[in-house]
């Protein structure tokens, strides 16, 4: 499924047009955005979490030459599925 489809979804289940419904989409994630771009994690109870998950400095190898480089630091934006999201995926009842 791509936006324009979850969106033409939102619509159907609300009385939003599918262009609000695709503002809306862009708006929750753009603010998902900004919440993990100021370190922030994003708890949605029951969906899951996003995160930024950090990784530290390493020494690597070049796999032509054998020869040692640096990788630094990064960051990476991650999700963490819920239990609810977990158990309906597994087809049981969403529960605790």
């Amino acid at each position: 499924m791509n936006k324009k489809q979850l969106a033409g979804k939102v619509a159907g289940k609300s009385d939003l047009s599918k262009a609000e419904a695709e503002r809306l989409i862009d708006t929750v994630l753009d603010e998902i955005l900004n919440a993990l771009q100021s370190g922030e994690k994003v708890r949605l109870v029951g969906f899951g979490n996003f995160v930024v998950r950090k990784r530290k400095g390493r020494v690597g190898r070049n796999p032509q030459t054998g020869a040692a480089i640096t990788i630094g630091e990064s960051k990476s934006p991650a999700f963490v599925p819920g239990i609810n999201l977990k158990r309906s995926i597994k087809g049981l009842p969403a529960g605790r």
